[in-house]
C-alpha cells in the first residue's frame, strides 16, 4: 500500500501500527465482505464477468494462515489476491477504502457475537426459570442489607435474577438492530464516484439497512459501545448472582453446594471446595467494564471523520464480548448442576425476627391501628431479641398506643400464624409476590418468554445465514 508514495517501514513501526492480531477475528468477514463488493461491481459492469471469476478463484483458499504480513488483514488479503491472480486481483478494492470494508468486518463478526450470546443469555434465564419452577414451594430467608429481612422463596429469588437477565436479553436484541447496518460503500468517508450500489451488498451480507451517511458510517463506533455497555450491565448481573453462590456456599450460609465441574480445591488444604468459576465471574466483570471504559476513552473527542485510534477500541469489544459469553455459560452450568439445601433454608428462613414485617401488618388488619405504630410496638418486641407471646405484645401496645392488642381480637392463633415463615409467604400472593401460586404463574409466563426468544434468535440468524449461503455460492 505504501507504494510509489512512501518508503520502506521499519519492524518496530510495523508492529506498533499493525492491528493483525485483533483482525483474527474478521479474516473470515473481510473475504466475505470481498465477495460481495465483487458481486456488486460485476452487476454494475465495474468489472467484467472474467475479472469477477479470476478474482473469485484466487479469493478461494486465503485464510488467515495462508496471509503474510501487513498492517492489517485487508491490505495482506489484497497482496496474497494478487500475487496469486496478478495485477486484475487489483480490481477487487475499486469504490471502497479499508475504512468502510473494517467498520463492515466489525459489524459482520459482532452481529454473530451477538447472535451467539443472545443464545446464551437465554439459555442462562431457562436455568434460572426451570429451577425456580422447582421450588415454588421452598421457603428461604430474604435479604436485604445482607441480613435477614423477611421470608420468601427460593422460586421468587430465582426469578429475579431471570428477570434481571431477560432485561440483558432485550437490550442486547434492540443492539442488534443498530450492529445489522452496513457502511459498506461508504468509502474513506466521501463515498465514491464509481456507480455502486451499496443496498445490494448490504443484502447480500444479510445486513437489514444501511448506514446511510458516509462519513457516519465510517467513523462511528457507537455500535460497538452499545454492545459493550449491554456487556458489561450483563456482567454485573451475573456477578450479583456470583456473589451469591459464593456466599451461599461457604460454611456459615450452607444454603448450596456447588457442582464439582465448577469449584477447584486447595493446594496444600484437601478439605476445601472452592467456588472458583463464580469467583471468576465477579473478577472477570471488572475486566469487561474495563473494555467498556477503554473504548469510550479511546471514541470520545475524536473528530470527523476516520481516525486511527478507532483500531484500538476493536480489541477492547473482541476481550468484553469473550469474556461475557464464557461468563454467561458457566453461571447457566452452575445454576442448572447446583444443589441447594432446602432444609437448611427453610430452617433459616425466620431467622433475625424475620417475620416481623407480617406482624405488624397483621396488627394492622386485626386491631385496625396505624401502621407507624405498629411498627414502634414490633420494634420494641424486636429489641428484646426473643420470641414474643400475647403477653409481651400486650405490654409493648399499652406501653407505646395505651391498648392492649388481645383484648380486640389479637390472641395465640393470629400471633402463631404472623410468626410462621410459611404463612408469611403465602400472605404475599400479590403480581410478583413470593407466594407459590404467584411465583408458579411467573415461571410459566417467563417459559413462554424463553420459547418465544428462541424463536426470535432462529429467526434472526436465519436471515443472515441464507444471505451469506448464497453469497458463498456466487462464482
Amino acid at each position: 500500500l505504501r507504494g510509489e508514495r512512501l518508503g520502506e517501514i521499519s519492524g518496530e513501526v510495523l508492529e506498533f501500527i499493525s492491528s493483525r492480531e485483533a483482525d483474527r477475528w474478521i479474516c473470515e468477514a473481510d473475504l466475505l465482505v470481498d465477495r460481495a463488493h465483487l458481486v456488486m461491481l460485476k452487476e454494475r459492469g465495474l468489472v467484467s464477468p472474467q475479472e469477477f471469476k479470476e478474482i473469485v478463484a484466487g479469493l478461494e483458499g486465503i485464510d488467515e494462515d495462508s496471509l503474510g504480513e501487513g498492517e492489517d488483514v485487508h491490505e495482506a488479503i489484497e497482496a496474497e489476491l494478487i500475487s496469486k491472480v496478478g495485477a486484475v486481483g487489483g480490481r477487487m478494492h475499486t469504490g471502497r477504502s479499508r475504512n468502510d470494508e473494517v467498520a463492515t468486518c466489525i459489524r459482520i463478526v459482532l452481529r454473530e457475537e451477538v447472535l451467539g450470546l443472545l443464545t446464551e443469555v437465554n439459555d442462562l434465564a431457562k436455568a434460572l426459570v426451570e429451577r425456580a419452577a422447582e421450588n415454588a414451594d421452598t421457603i428461604i430467608p430474604g435479604f436485604t442489607h445482607l441480613q435477614h429481612a423477611q421470608p420468601t422463596t427460593l422460586a421468587h429469588h430465582l426469578l429475579a435474577h431471570a428477570d434481571a437477565i431477560f432485561r440483558d436479553f432485550e437490550r442486547l436484541r434492540d443492539s442488534y438492530q443498530r450492529i445489522n447496518r452496513s457502511p459498506l460503500g461508504a468509502a474513506a468517508f466521501a463515498s465514491t464516484g464509481f456507480d455502486i450500489d451499496r443496498k445490494r451488498t448490504a443484502e447480500l451480507l444479510g445486513f437489514d439497512g444501511l448506514v446511510e451517511n458516509s462519513m457516519d458510517a465510517v467513523s462511528t463506533r457507537d455500535f460497538l459501545l452499545e454492545a459493550l455497555s449491554d456487556s458489561a450491565i450483563l456482567m454485573a448481573n451475573l456477578s450479583r448472582l456470583a456473589e451469591e453462590l459464593i456466599l451461599w456456599s461457604t460454611s456459615e450460609f450452607g444454603y448450596v453446594e456447588l457442582d464439582d465441574l465448577f469449584t477447584s480445591t486447595s493446594s496444600i488444604m484437601p478439605q476445601k471446595k472452592n467456588p472458583d468459576t463464580a469467583e471468576l465471574v465477579r473478577g472477570k466483570t471488572g475486566s469487561v467494564f474495563g473494555s467498556l471504559v477503554a473504548a469510550l476513552a479511546i471514541c470520545k473527542a475524536l473528530p470527523m471523520s476516520y481516525n486511527r485510534d478507532l483500531q484500538e477500541a476493536t480489541p477492547n469489544l473482541w476481550r468484553g464480548i469473550s469474556l461475557t459469553r464464557g461468563a454467561v455459560r458457566i453461571m447457566a452450568g452452575s445454576v442448572s448442576s447446583a444443589k441447594f439445601k432446602t432444609d437448611r433454608l427453610e430452617a433459616a428462613s425466620g431467622a433475625g425476627f424475620s417475620t416481623a414485617t407480617e406482624l405488624a401488618d397483621s396488627l394492622v388488619r386485626i386491631t385496625k391501628i396505624p401502621f407507624r405504630t405498629a411498627h414502634q410496638i414490633v420494634g420494641a418486641l424486636a429489641a428484646k431479641s426473643e420470641t414474643p407471646t400475647v403477653r409481651d405484645l400486650d405490654e409493648a401496645a399499652e406501653r407505646i398506643a395505651g391498648m392492649r392488642p388481645s383484648e380486640r381480637g389479637f390472641g395465640e392463633d393470629e400471633l402463631a400464624a404472623a410468626l410462621d415463615p410459611e404463612e408469611n409467604v403465602a400472605m404475599r400472593s400479590r403480581t410478583g409476590g413470593p407466594a407459590p401460586a404467584e411465583t408458579r404463574r411467573m415461571a410459566v409466563d417467563r417459559k413462554k418468554r424463553i420459547e418465544e426468544n428462541e424463536r426470535l434468535i432462529v429467526e434472526m440468524r436465519g436471515r443472515v445465514d441464507r444471505a451469506l449461503s448464497s453469497l458463498r455460492e456466487m462464482r
